[in-house]
């Protein structure tokens, strides 16, 4: 197959999505270098494709850019990782309250469902799979909150976390899947407006004080 048109939209897309899909769920750790040139060389596309995505990415935070033109993957202080975590307790919250008046039984039941695959994911000690789930688990409810601006808000502080998060969970011993995933469903269940809230703010903040007792040096 040969490389795909400088020109070509369609590439530029396919490679920012995929690219940002991976960062997203920690396939990437934290530091990862990347080149434009073996970017392109991967996903079999021109360098203008390559620069292009890298951009967006950078633009969003998911990338690293230096003024030498560097590119890694987000290595996140203490602080940063405070900053992100104070973003999510404000959006999330917001973001679960206003889906809770269209959380009909058929989304709870697909919740169940993801946190089923979060717990399979825990049993086989798969990190990757453990951040795509229960990042499908937020997702999903938060979409029924039609809105959308404050949902891509809160994907690019996922996607600043998304290496962080993975090198964590590469170390931890997890036996079971987030306990607050069941007190968000029960308060969806049981129409529970503030306790949706607390459940959705405690189920973020408890993970990440741990990133950032992870991050701090001992």
């Amino acid at each position: 197959m040969s490389a795909a048109r400088p020109s070509d939209p369609a590439a530029h897309e396919r490679l920012y999505r995929n690219l940002r899909g991976r960062i997203l769920v920690g396939e990437l750790p934290p530091g990862q270098p990347l080149t434009l040139r073996g970017i392109a060389a991967e996903y079999n596309v021109s360098m203008t494709p390559a620069r292009e995505a890298v951009r967006r990415l950078a633009a969003e935070g998911a990338l690293t850019l230096s003024t030498s033109g560097r590119v890694t993957t987000p290595e996140l202080s203490v602080e940063r990782i405070e900053e992100l975590a104070a973003l999510r307790a404000l959006i999330e919250p917001e973001l679960a309250s206003r889906a809770l008046p269209r959380a009909h039984f058929a989304l709870i039941d697909r919740l169940s469902a993801i946190n089923g695959g979060i717990a399979d994911a825990v049993m086989r000690h798969d990190a990757v799979g453990y951040i795509r789930s229960n990042l499908e688990f937020h997702r999903t409810l938060y979409l029924r909150a039609q809105a959308p601006a404050m949902l891509a808000i809160l994907e690019t502080v996922w996607l600043q976390l998304g290496p962080t998060m993975r090198a964590l969970y590469g170390r931890v011993q997890r036996n079971e899947p987030p306990r607050h995933h069941r007190l968000i469903i029960a308060a969806l269940k049981a129409g529970d407006e503030p306790g949706l809230r607390l459940a959705v703010r405690a189920d973020v903040t408890h993970g990440l004080r741990h990133l950032a007792a992870e991050a701090t040096p001992r």
